[in-house]
């Protein structure tokens, strides 16, 4: 179960930027309440995942699924740019998240 936990932790932290570009710097109030609650949501599941992982690789496993994620989100979204070089370097967090869930 941990590793939903931390995938569903992944998730909401994904959705949290999201809101967060949405509330225009927290001046738009729906969006602004989503983006804490969400961010409440994945620091609630990275706690329960951290009772059965070390805490290096969920950590690294977060941010890399929250960062990776949130990249993707942006250029489907709000059409932000996908060159090359913003794709090789997303490639290559999925590939340190993958790497971590193999030793781990």
């Amino acid at each position: 179960m941990a590793w939903v936990f931390l995938m569903m932790a992944g998730v909401g932290e994904m959705t949290a930027m999201f809101f967060l570009k949405l509330s225009d710097g927290f001046q738009k109030r729906k969006p602004a309440f989503m983006a804490v609650l969400a961010g409440a949501a994945s620091f609630y599941f990275l706690s329960l995942s951290l009772k059965d992982l070390p805490i290096g690789t969920a950590y690294g496993i977060w941010t890399g699924i929250g960062s990776a994620g949130t990249v993707l989100l942006g250029i489907f979204f709000f059409k932000e740019k996908a060159n090359r070089k913003r794709l090789l370097f997303i490639t290559c967090i999925v590939a340190g998240v993958i790497g971590l869930k193999m030793v781990s």
